[in-house]
């Protein structure tokens, strides 16, 4: 109960809290998320969007896996969808009657298949570099949302007089601008099947609100127990507050 109404109370801060500020002290400007607040909760479009740009642009390098297939029913897929999403990738398993390992499809009880086998082979495909498992990467950055928006739409040409490094791009909120991953987003790079226009903002915030959600996928129901909480503690102190003056009424 203490660690729900210490939850809570850090959310209040950080609703009430100014402008975000980058780890390099570099100022962000803040978005509105409909996650934000005691009362927010996950925008199940935008996530949904967010989880196809994911899959579609940034699987390949990055991993999410703490998230089992399973959880994406929080965002509103049913067993069935889920079960079909799964079933396009494929896990080791085994060993079978014969002792050798072999490959299956997914099951919604897998985690989220990592695009490397090993941290060596992730670091051969990208020029020693070592892409970041995505998982907690909202949490594990100053600024969290708002700096993981910024920094996928904050890809622009270098103002004049300034010289980026080779095999470097030019970012606007990354520390010290020049970031080794170049531009993931570019406009209609995915087709939503909402219909809605792909643009590089869009496709930032829709990924934003679905690792947000892959960071804390059970936000909500803590919040919604917070709450609870704190309803529970006020209608205990009117009741206590009540007694009393029926106890020192009786005295005097």
């Amino acid at each position: 109960m203490r660690k729900t109404v210490i939850g809570v109370a850090a959310a209040v801060l950080i609703t009430i809290s100014g402008q975000a500020m980058a780890s390099g002290g570099i100022e962000l400007p803040k978005q509105h998320w409909s996650f934000e607040g005691i009362f927010g909760t996950y925008d199940r479009g935008e996530a949904q969007r967010g989880l196809q740009v994911y899959s579609e642009v940034c699987a390949g390098c990055h991993g999410l896996s703490l998230i089992y297939y399973r959880n994406l029913m929080g965002l509103g897929y049913t067993k069935d969808q889920v079960k079909a999403f799964a079933a396009e990738y494929e896990v080791e398993d085994g060993p079978n009657d014969e002792g050798e390992m072999y490959m299956r499809p997914a099951k919604p009880s897998d985690r989220f298949v990592n695009p490397f086998p090993n941290d060596k082979a992730a670091r051969a495909g990208n020029n020693g570099a070592l892409p970041p498992d995505l998982s907690l990467v909202v949490e594990a950055r100053v600024g969290g949302p708002n700096y993981l928006y910024n920094l996928m739409a904050g890809y622009v040409e270098p103002p004049a007089g300034v010289s980026v490094m080779e095999g470097m791009s030019y970012n606007a909120y990354y520390p010290g601008h020049q970031i080794a991953m170049p531009s993931p987003l570019s406009d209609e790079a995915v087709e939503y099947a909402d219909g809605t226009k792909a643009t590089v903002a869009q496709m930032a915030r829709d990924v934003t609100t679905f690792l947000t959600w892959a960071s804390e996928p059970n936000m909500e129901e803590r919040k919604g127990m917070g709450i609870k909480v704190l309803l529970f503690l006020i209608v205990l102190t009117g009741m206590l507050i009540a007694v009393k003056k029926k106890i020192w009424a009786d005295v005097h």
